[in-house]
């Protein structure tokens, strides 16, 4: 199975991408946890972009706060599905909402809410699913899971 990357820009992001790195683990999907910024190391972050897919990532998740330029730094070195996570710091993450989903044409990072680094994992996991029966079988079998706890709570309202 191919990996995931999830690159943060601060390791302040970390208590953040945890998450992510905990569902991955969960669902067997190995990878791979690194700090890189965009703006302080940005030679570093264009060469691993530009090496991942040949050091078998599949999927790199992207978290950053502020600018939040670090999804589209990486987005613009690789053709691999680019998932960027805006961190929340000032204005809400409502700034790095922003800059993480107002990509130019022809170089996409799909974007999940602020600090919503359970749903960039599902994503990764999704993706590499395409590939990957068993993944796909588990992803499944975890959405049956939640309808069945949503349907119990609606069944003790009733009661």
């Amino acid at each position: 199975m191919k990996k995931v990357a999830i690159i943060m820009g601060s390791d302040s992001d970390l208590p953040v991408v945890e998450k992510a790195a905990v569902l991955l683990k969960d669902y067997g999907v190995p990878y791979v946890m690194r700090v890189m910024s965009a703006h302080r190391c940005p030679q570093r972050v264009a060469e691993f972009s530009r090496n991942a897919e040949k050091e078998g990532f599949g999927v790199i998740i992207a978290a950053a706060g502020m600018a939040a330029h670090l999804a589209g730094a990486v987005a613009a070195n690789t053709t691999l599905p680019v998932i960027g996570i805006p961190i929340k710091s000032g204005m809400e993450g409502l700034d790095a909402l922003l800059s993480t989903v107002q990509m130019p044409s022809g170089i996409p990072v799909a974007a999940v809410g602020v600090n919503n680094a359970k749903n960039a994992a599902i994503l990764a996991a999704q993706i590499l699913s395409l590939s990957e029966p068993e993944l796909s079988q588990r992803l499944k079998d975890e959405r049956v899971k939640m309808t069945d706890e949503v349907e119990e709570k609606d069944r003790r309202l009733q009661k």
